[in-house]
């Protein structure tokens, strides 16, 4: 290590000055108005400081162990602060923790590794600055939460790695790799996850918009037939729940790219032009209505996510689902050319959109030669489960409802049309 005073080393100091009053300026703040604190806006960045000399005069001398003598002593003040605070009821060790952290960067930022440092410190002071929110988080969290990050953590740590990668079957039909089957498993499992945390975080009641926008996150053909039956019942809100049914299907259309974005990146420059049409279609419409419902009472409800998304039999099916695709898309393909995976697409579509799109996106990822084929597939799915969708609101729903959402959805089925013939 160069150990000469020069402007890089200077700026490695001042890296560490500034992390660690980062940090004093939020434990300073916490604290604001107590008589009695362990330290704040001058002791934290001066305790970087002593990890940033500490690791100097270790490399200076060529003895490492200087670093560890230095830091052995700041924990013992640490510990001693800790003892006085807690004889006085004060349990919490988080301003402590923060201290020896902030040691820890200074050492980070005199060894060069300024940028991991940085990214230790701002996530250390992001939690700390989300105290009340992330309580507030625990107060909502319940035990099936905890069963949902255990399974979470089953399917994905332990099950993943123990299937084989390689494909089954006769060619050509040698389509079903275990181990593939089970990722898209842990994808779709993913994303239900973070919504459902998100739902969690921001609590289950809103006003109908963001109903429909977290509730799209969870499942929007749920949101589309729970609207839809609302519709009956407050004919007044009709338009609100037009607005959430609709910005629930512009989250299908951005999870779809997601999804295909996160298994192929290639095809999603062939797939987004076809989304994109349809979320724009969705979201001019949505404008309008937010226009047009301004004046109107805003109703609240709430967003379904009781049950756990993370039920193994939910997720055995949906392997079994991706796996019957994949089968049924390649024989379809075979036999019909073209039109099958098409025809697979509009079928499977009705019902899910996930597995067809997932199914595509590997396809495409193994035959770069079918990405136009896989794009259209793709499209044809997110059409038919849009058209799905209207139907079931259109059947189910109030006149109010029908009368609103009547002139959208063609005007989708149009957009939809011209979205397939875009995913070239």
């Amino acid at each position: 290590m160069d150990t000469h005073f020069d402007l890089q080393l200077a700026a490695r100091l001042a890296a560490a000055v500034g992390l660690g009053l980062l940090m004093g300026l939020e434990r300073e703040r916490a604290h604001l108005g107590e008589e009695a604190r362990f330290g704040g806006v001058r002791t934290f960045p001066l305790i970087a400081l002593a990890g940033a000399a500490a690791a100097y005069a270790a490399a200076a001398s060529g003895q490492p162990s200087l670093m560890a003598v230095v830091f052995a002593a700041v924990a013992a003040l640490v510990g001693l602060s800790y003892f006085a605070s807690s004889r006085q009821g004060d349990l919490g060790i988080t301003t402590e923790v923060s201290a020896l952290i902030s040691f820890l960067l200074g050492v980070l930022c005199l060894q060069d590794q300024v940028s991991v440092a940085a990214a230790i410190g701002v996530t250390a002071v992001l939690l700390l600055a989300l105290k009340d929110t992330l309580h507030a988080l625990v107060s909502r969290i319940e035990a099936r939460d905890i069963e949902a990050t255990l399974r979470f953590a089953l399917i994905t740590a332990i099950v993943l790695p123990l299937l084989p990668d390689r494909t089954y079957g006769t060619p050509p039909f040698d389509v079903l790799n275990p181990y593939q089957v089970w990722l898209m498993v842990v994808l779709i499992a993913g994303l239900n996850f973070a919504g459902y945390l998100l739902v969690k975080w921001l609590g289950a009641e809103h006003g109908l918009g963001l109903t429909g926008l977290l509730g799209g996150l969870v499942s929007s053909t749920a949101v589309t037939l729970g609207f839809a039956q609302r519709s009956r019942q407050h004919p007044t809100e009709c338009r609100l729940l037009a607005l959430g049914v609709l910005l629930a299907w512009t989250v299908m259309f951005a999870r779809v790219a997601g999804e295909v974005a996160v298994v192929n990146a290639d095809l999603l420059g062939r797939v987004a032009p076809a989304l994109a049409t349809l979320a724009g279609v969705a979201l001019a419409a949505t404008l309008v209505l937010r226009r047009q419902s301004r004046r109107a009472t805003a109703g609240t409800a709430q967003v379904a996510s009781s049950q756990n998304p993370l039920e193994l039999r939910t997720a055995i099916r949906f392997g079994l689902l991706y796996a019957g695709i994949s089968l049924g898309a390649r024989a379809a393909g075979l036999y019909f050319g073209d039109a099958g995976f098409y025809a697979a697409g509009a079928l499977a579509g009705i019902s899910d959109v996930d597995a067809i799109t997932l199914s595509m996106a590997n396809l495409a990822a193994e035959h770069p030669d079918s990405a136009q084929v896989a794009a259209r597939t793709i499209a044809i799915a997110a059409v038919s489960n849009t058209l799905t969708k209207s139907g079931i609101a259109l059947t189910l729903g109030s006149d109010s409802l029908r009368r609103t959402l009547l002139p959208i959805a063609l005007a989708l089925g149009a957009a939809g049309i011209a979205a397939v013939w875009l995913a070239l």
